[in-house]
C-alpha cells in the first residue's frame, strides 16, 4: 500500500481528495490535516510514502513544509497540490525538491499517478505545470549545440516522443498522437530520463527546446 497524508486546509476539497485516493486499491490515506506544521508531525510521526501538501496553509504554507520534510523525513516524497500554480511556487517547489505538482482541478486518475509516481521515484509534473515551467524559461544563447549533442543519443522514435513531451502533453495525450498504449509511453519516458540524464519530464522538454 501506498501510505499518504493529506493536507489542505479547505475541508471539502481534502474529503474529496481522500475519497479519489482511496478509490484506488493500492493506497490509503493515514492522515489528513489543514496546515503544513501539522503535516510535518504527521508525518514524523507516520513515515508515510507521500505528502499531498496544499500550497496556501496556515500556520505554515505548502512551500516551508516542502522545507521542513526535507530536514525532518527526508524519505517521504511530497507531491504539490494548488488551484493556481503561480511561477515563483511552481520554481520554488521543483528547486526544494517536490516530487510532483500538480493543480487541483485535474482529473481525478492524474492525482492517483501522481501519487503511485511519487511512491516509485518518478517525478510527476502535470502537463499544463511542464508548460508553465517552458513558458518561464528563455533559452540562453550557445546551449543549442550542447543540447543537440545530448539528444543525439535518442533513437528516431524517442526522439518523437521526447518532442510530444517538450509540447507538454501526458503520456495518455502522446499515447493516442502515436497510436501507442500508455504503459509503452510511459517506458519510453523513463528510457528518455535515463538516456538524457534528466530527473523528470520538464527537464527533458527544456532539453528539447534549447536544441531548437
Amino acid at each position: 500500500m501506498v501510505r499518504v497524508v493529506v493536507a489542505d486546509d479547505e475541508p471539502l476539497i481534502t474529503a474529496g481528495i481522500r475519497t479519489v485516493l482511496e478509490s484506488a486499491d493500492d493506497i490509503e490515506v493515514v492522515a489528513t490535516v489543514a496546515d503544513g506544521g501539522a503535516a510535518v508531525a504527521e508525518a514524523v510521526r507516520h513515515r508515510p510514502d507521500v505528502v499531498l501538501l496544499d500550497i496556501t496553509m496556515p500556520v505554515l504554507d505548502g512551500l516551508g513544509a516542502l522545507g521542513e520534510l526535507r530536514r525532518q523525513a527526508p524519505d517521504v516524497r511530497a507531491v504539490m497540490l494548488t488551484s493556481f500554480g503561480t511561477e515563483s511556487n511552481v520554481l520554488q517547489a521543483l528547486q526544494d525538491g517536490a516530487a510532483g505538482f500538480v493543480l487541483k482541478h485535474c482529473a481525478p486518475d492524474e492525482l492517483i499517478r501522481a501519487v503511485r509516481a511519487a511512491h516509485n521515484g518518478d517525478a510527476y509534473l502535470s502537463a499544463e505545470v511542464t508548460r508553465l515551467v517552458l513558458g518561464m524559461v528563455t533559452p540562453v544563447a550557445g546551449r543549442r549545440q550542447q543540447a543537440a549533442a545530448r539528444l543525439a543519443v535518442l533513437s528516431p522514435r524517442e526522439s518523437e516522443i521526447a518532442a510530444l513531451v517538450a509540447e507538454g502533453l501526458s503520456n495518455a495525450d502522446i499515447g493516442r498522437r502515436v497510436h501507442m498504449s500508455e504503459p509503452t509511453i510511459k517506458t519510453y519516458v523513463s528510457r528518455l530520463l535515463t538516456k538524457l540524464n534528466c530527473a523528470n519530464r520538464v527537464e527533458v522538454a527544456l532539453l528539447v527546446r534549447d536544441a531548437r
